[in-house]
């Protein structure tokens, strides 16, 4: 025996009601401002002045284009300043170019006078060569000359009563015209340690 089947011929539950009974007991409820206004004002200001902020944003950016389609100015605009972009590029470029050349031109020009005076140097050490003379003289004369004439304005000039730190007798490993110290070699024969 076992419990009542639920079929088409079976008995509802206690407390069941057809659908239809249900919803004739639902009403709708009218609901009044004030209770919404109470719940959501805020929200709802809030709301309001945002877009009222938003619009007035959109206004602004629309008032500050320029009338017509949008960007024809700068379109126009843009490549006559490219070119004068492009242009002064192009001024600037040459000016480089001509003092390097300018550079060029002058260091060739230095180089040239350098070559000329060794070339004088050579003859002149040959010449005196040939005749019996000293040669080494001339050409210290000759190099000192054209060192300082190249030197003149690059380098400071020396002093002219610099004393040598040593004397021209000075041989560290004789041991001559050292002073007082002098270097002198150990006895030869077995190490004392031991």
């Amino acid at each position: 025996a076992a419990g009542p089947r639920r079929g088409a011929g079976a008995a509802p539950p206690p407390g069941w009601a057809p659908c239809r009974a249900a919803r004739a007991h639902l009403r709708p409820v009218p609901i009044a401002a004030g209770s919404v206004l109470s719940s959501y004002g805020w929200y709802m200001l809030l709301a309001v002045v945002a877009v009222y902020l938003l619009v007035q944003k959109v206004s602004r950016s629309l008032a500050a284009r320029p009338s017509g389609r949008p960007g024809a100015a700068e379109a126009a605009e843009e490549p006559d300043a490219v070119v004068r972009r492009q242009e002064a590029l192009a001024a600037a470029r040459l000016r480089m170019q001509e003092e390097l050349n300018a550079q060029a031109e002058r260091y060739k020009e230095k180089q040239r006078q350098l070559e000329e005076e060794r070339r004088r140097q050579k003859i002149a050490m040959w010449e005196s060569m040939q005749e019996g003379k000293s040669y080494k003289g001339n050409l210290k004369l000759n190099q000192q000359e054209v060192e300082s004439g190249a030197s003149a304005s690059a380098l400071p000039k020396s002093k002219p009563n610099k004393k040598p730190l040593r004397g021209g007798g000075y041989n560290p490993l004789s041991g001559e015209g050292g002073g007082t110290c002098s270097w002198r070699p150990g006895r030869r024969g077995p190490s004392a340690g031991g």
